[in-house]
């Protein structure tokens, strides 16, 4: 549904959320091996969401790597995909049709309107530590690298 940078973004910041803090920071290489994603491409999906530090926080240097506030954590899922400019996947016609309406549906109008309000609630009503607390309370899968899996034991 979303592309790979927002996969790996959304997991990015579940992972940062979730391994990091002010006092314990995560480093690039740390966070692209969980997401399982390369280096260069987290760094750059990660540039987007510390940009004035609009969700995630960084700090330079060699005790550096990147953290979430406690207050970051409230922040809703939807804003993710708001910074990633990707909001539209959950929101514009499924196909990417510029006019699919009631009066000029797409072929999946008729059924995507009745997800789509679904979708929308789930990403503006989840906060990221909403699912924090989704993977602290049963052993779902963070992250899925290969054969190495990262749950909450």
């Amino acid at each position: 549904m979303f592309s790979k940078s927002t996969e790996y973004a959304l997991r990015a910041v579940l992972y940062i959320a979730k391994y990091s803090s002010a006092d314990k920071k995560i480093g690039i290489e740390t966070v692209s091996t969980a997401v399982g994603s390369p280096k260069s491409f987290t760094a750059k999906v990660l540039q987007k969401l510390t940009k004035n530090n609009c969700l995630i926080n960084s700090v330079s240097g060699p005790n550096g790597g990147f953290f979430l506030t406690e207050e970051a954590k409230k922040t809703s899922m939807l804003r993710i995909l708001e910074i990633l400019e990707e909001e539209h996947v959950i929101t514009k016609c499924v196909l990417g049709l510029q006019e699919c309406s009631d009066v000029n549906p797409c072929p999946m109008h008729n059924r995507y309107k009745l997800i789509k309000p679904l979708l929308i609630d789930m990403f503006e009503n989840k906060s990221i530590q909403d699912v924090l607390n989704e993977l602290t309370d049963s052993s779902i899968t963070l992250i899925d690298v290969q054969d190495i899996r990262i749950t909450h034991k």
